[in-house]
């Protein structure tokens, strides 16, 4: 089954891009929120973070969020270290989940499939991108945050246009129509290959 990697930076919208994939009748996982259980859920897991936070990494078996968040904001090496643990468990995990789908293919969206290699694993990647100002409007809305927290982010996230040079598809995520369009134009060319 073909692999069909979604990514694109924060703000930018795939989740919503994702959501129109699925009612084209594609599996869509979503890594984020299968990492987010994976922290929770799997004891591997949560044995290695503790080795590398401390117990305080876990609070009542819930992970302790704004302890390992500040760990990582004095120290960005610990970011990398806590990706080392989760990614290949989230990895095993798309793979058992693939095998399981039933459809011509499968989005994998994921928000940094460049930075860690993972559009390596797919057949073809789709960059969903937005201009900055409506990207840093919808995280202000969405998220409660501030826009140094934001422009933080995206600073550890490839750019728009290093993406791009490496995707199949770039789908321009401002108007919600348009974007249906695209994404079933995509979705057509997809199905053309199988």
């Amino acid at each position: 089954m073909k692999v069909v990697g979604l990514t694109g930076g924060i703000g930018s919208g795939k989740t919503t891009v994702a959501k129109e994939f699925k009612t084209l009748g594609i599996p869509v996982y979503i890594a984020d929120l299968e990492a987010k259980k994976l922290m929770v859920n799997s004891a591997i897991i949560k044995s290695k973070l503790k080795e590398l936070f401390g117990a305080e990494a876990y609070i009542n078996d819930k992970l302790n969020k704004p302890f390992i968040a500040d760990i990582i904001f004095k120290d960005k090496s610990y970011l990398e270290k806590m990706n080392a643990i989760v990614h290949p468990e989230v990895a095993k995990h798309f793979n058992q989940w693939k095998l399981k789908q039933k459809g011509p293919y499968v989005i994998k969206e994921v928000a940094i499939l460049f930075e860690n290699g993972g559009y390596l694993n797919c057949d073809f990647v789709i960059t969903v991108v937005a201009p900055l100002k409506l990207r840093i409007e919808r995280l202000l809305k969405r998220d409660k945050t501030t826009v140094d927290k934001i422009e933080a982010i995206m600073n550890n996230q490839w750019s728009d246009a290093k993406k791009i040079e490496l995707s199949n598809f770039v789908i321009e995520n401002i108007n919600l129509d348009e974007m249906r369009k695209q994404a079933v134009r995509i979705h057509e060319q997809i199905m053309d290959t199988l």
